[in-house]
This record gives C-alpha cells, structure tokens and sequence, in this order.
C-alpha cells in the first residue's frame, strides 16, 4: 500500500463527504451556521482522520485515536442524515443513499480498527517467541 489515498475506506469517505457538499447546497440559508457547518465539519472529518492517522501511524494509541474520531464522525453524519430527513431538507431517496453509505463507512472503520489490532497482537506475540 502506498498511502491512505489507496485505502478504500478512505476513498469511500472522501466520496462521500463530495457527496455531502451537493446536498447542503440546496439546505436553507438559516442552516448554513447550525447543520450545514456541522455535516461539513463531521463529513470531511472522516477522510482527513484516516489521512492523519496514516501520517502519523506510530503507535498503537494514536491509531485508535484518529480511527476512533473517524468512527464518531461517521456516526455523527448518520443522525445529521436522519434529521436532514425528518425536517424535511432532503427526500426519502437522498436520506437513504447517505444514511446507507455512512453506515458501510462505519463498519469498514471498525473493521479496519479490529484488522489492525489483530495485526498489531500477532506481531507482540511473534516478538515474545
């Protein structure tokens, strides 16, 4: 692997955070302060918490770290998608596009956390033989 940028939980992000941009253009002005900066903070957060986990992927407490703050991101981005839909900013058909898009997220995110905490036991364990 070459970078985060070959990862595709990092490319499925990013996607999605493009994807989030679209959306709130069409959000009311009000919203541009409350929930259109929220969906942009939480929604960009993702990739760029990959990105610097892989920057600085170091140790074993900041990989959790910067995974973890990805993983809260992505579910804050499901109950922003859910509201966006309940106050009526975006159809039935754009809240489950995202809402199921941010939910693989989740899951590539804690798969990848328990992938390489595997990775990282084996090795310990190797290094004690």
């Amino acid at each position: 692997m070459s970078g985060y940028k070959d990862l595709d939980v990092y490319k499925r992000s990013y996607a999605a955070a493009r994807a989030v941009y679209k959306i709130i253009k069409e959000y009311p002005h009000e919203e541009r302060d409350g929930m259109v900066d929220q969906m942009r903070r939480a929604s960009l957060s993702i990739p760029m918490n990959i990105a610097e986990w892989y920057a600085r992927n170091d140790s074993q407490k900041e990989f959790k770290r910067f995974l973890l703050m990805a993983v809260g991101s992505a579910n804050e981005m499901l109950v922003l998608v859910d509201f966006s839909k309940d106050v009526g900013y975006i159809s039935e058909e754009t809240h489950a596009k995202a809402f199921a898009e941010y939910d693989v997220i989740c899951r590539m995110l804690s798969n990848f956390i328990k992938s390489i905490e595997r990775d990282n036991a084996g090795k310990s364990r190797q290094s004690k033989i």
